[in-house]
C-alpha cells in the first residue's frame, strides 16, 4: 500500500471523527413578552452536531422501533433564569432556559427537546433588544 493512500486513510479517519462530534455549541435565544418593553437576547449553549444514523431503505421490513434515528441531544443540562427588562409590576419578568453542559447521540426526548424535522424561524425580536450574558 502506498504511503499516500495510508496517509489519506488516516486523515479521513481523524477528520471523520472530528466532524462527527455532538457537543455544546453557542446559541442566542430571543425572548420577549407582550407586556414587556424589551426583547432579551440570551447567550447560552445547546447541543448541536452530527450523529451517525442508519439508512432506513428497508423500512417496510423493519419494526417501527428500528427506524428511529439518533440525534444530538442533552446528556447533562442545567437551567438559568434571566430577568426580562421593562416589564410592568403585574407581569412575571423571569424566563428560565436550558444550558447544555454535555451532549450525547441518542433518541430525541420531547420532554426537553424540539424533535421536528423542519426548522421554523421563531428566534427573532419584534421589540428593542437587550443582551444578557450569563
Amino acid at each position: 500500500m502506498s504511503p499516500f493512500l495510508v496517509m489519506s486513510l488516516l486523515f479521513g479517519l481523524v477528520f471523520g471523527q472530528t466532524a462527527a462530534l455532538c457537543v455544546p455549541s453557542e446559541y442566542t435565544i430571543h425572548v420577549e413578552k407582550r407586556e414587556c418593553a424589551y426583547c432579551l437576547a440570551i447567550n447560552t449553549t445547546i447541543c448541536a452536531g452530527f450523529c451517525m444514523t442508519r439508512d432506513s431503505n428497508g423500512k417496510k421490513l423493519l419494526l417501527r422501533s428500528a427506524l428511529s434515528q439518533n440525534v444530538c441531544t442533552y446528556k447533562e443540562m442545567l437551567y438559568q433564569t434571566a430577568l426580562i427588562p421593562g416589564c410592568p409590576r403585574h407581569t412575571i419578568p423571569y424566563y428560565s432556559y436550558p444550558v447544555a453542559v454535555s451532549c450525547k447521540c441518542g433518541k430525541c426526548n420531547t420532554d426537553y427537546s424540539d424533535c421536528v424535522n423542519e426548522k421554523v424561524r421563531t428566534n427573532y425580536c419584534t421589540k428593542p433588544q437587550k443582551l444578557c450574558n450569563v
